[in-house]
């Protein structure tokens, strides 16, 4: 039997809940026990009755949850003030974004934790099942919330994306063809817009020229077409992802000059620290901000707005991993499967992702060294 926790999220603005109660049901009629802490999943609509009815516990504090619990299930990364409550052994599945945080980094090496991220989970086809479903929200998202600040009370340019009659459409700029850039698109060109994707893999580009409609365009991805491409933006979305790593920056401050003012940023990248030089992480309730006369949104948990969506989207894709967790202990679980072993960041004080021990310059354990210790 395994302990898993469920604590509240404390991140500003996140209404997520890591489990709904039809996962807890099935993790605790396969002879687990689960905690969940009072009001966890409020932001989603579920009471704590209903966490109740189908087996859980519901406990009053997230001190609690955090000292009964073997394995403790998130949303987000643990905050400054959850750090305290993590103890040696004690295992965390969540999203980490630990190439946006060295912070966060070593101050989960001095806990002894292990800490399995979301984010890097890696199927044998390339695909990153717990990321896309977040990536596909946050993808729309960057259109809805681009078209909201584009509006001039918003400080935007006043432009409406579809256009009308007579007036043309907005130009929508998308660096990145994958999960995110794709749903950007789509929905972008189901209002009518004028959507130009960037990427450096023309095979993909081929991919979303054979799948998107006419007022979809791909260019090749260097330094000369995104230049070229930021004269002509009226809304840019940054949809650069490199697994596990920090996402590269493709627009310097400098660039900005190049852009119409009051042209709007949304770079999806900022949770791995972003593809633009000038975005930080901002909030709901203060997402945005003005650089050289350009707006820029850096909200860094865009689907915890829509959690009525977005917690069962993820909900459905985490359940099967964290019931591998639960039923066969964590080293198992990990050396049987190799999706969830590319999941392994840090371990006992060890780091076990390569690209986060390059980038802060941390020794490097292999996985297999830390599954094969007893």
């Amino acid at each position: 039997m395994m302990i898993i926790g469920v604590p509240t999220e404390i991140k500003s603005d996140e209404y997520r809940v890591s489990l709904v109660p039809a996962g807890a049901e099935i993790l605790v009629k396969a002879g687990h026990q689960v905690l969940v802490q009072a009001g966890a999943g409020l932001g989603t609509g579920i009471e704590d009755a209903d966490y109740a009815a189908h087996g859980a516990e519901v406990v009053a504090s997230a001190a609690e949850v955090w000292r009964r619990s073997e394995l403790i299930v998130k949303v987000k990364e643990p905050l400054p003030e959850e750090w305290p409550h993590i103890r040696s052994g004690q295992v965390l599945f969540t999203y980490f974004h630990f190439a946006a945080d060295e912070a966060l980094t070593r101050a989960m090496l001095a806990r002894e934790c292990v800490c399995i991220a979301y984010e890097t989970i890696q199927e044998t086809d390339g695909t990153l099942p717990l990321l896309t479903p977040m990536s596909e929200v946050a993808g729309r998202m960057a259109i809805q919330e681009g078209a909201k600040f584009l509006e001039r009370p918003q400080e935007g340019r006043g432009i409406l994306l579809s256009g009308v009659p007579g007036v043309p459409p907005a130009n929508i700029v998308i660096l990145g063809g994958g999960v995110v850039g794709l749903n950007a698109a789509k929905i972008a060109a189901g209002i009518g817009a004028l959507v130009t994707i960037l990427d450096v893999n023309v095979e993909r580009l081929r991919y979303l020229d054979d799948v998107m409609p006419q007022n979809v365009f791909t260019l090749y991805s260097n330094a000369f077409n995104i230049r070229k491409m930021l004269t002509e933006a009226d809304l840019l979305i940054g949809a650069v992802l490199v697994r596990g790593d920090r996402a590269p920056v493709l627009i310097t401050r400098e660039m900005l000059g190049l852009m119409k003012p009051r042209a709007v940023i949304v770079d999806v990248a900022v949770d791995q620290g972003g593809c633009v030089e000038t975005i930080h992480p901002t909030t709901h309730g203060n997402p945005t901000y003005m650089v050289d006369g350009i707006l820029h949104y850096g909200v860094a948990n865009m689907p915890g707005a829509v959690a009525g969506t977005s917690t069962y989207a993820l909900t459905n894709v985490t359940l099967p991993y964290l019931k591998q967790l639960a039923d066969r202990g964590w080293k198992q679980a990990l050396q049987r499967s190799r999706a969830l072993c590319r999941g392994l960041n840090v371990a006992e004080g060890r780091v076990t992702f390569e690209p986060i021990a390059d980038l802060f310059q941390l020794p490097y354990s292999e996985p297999a060294e830390v599954l094969e210790r007893s």
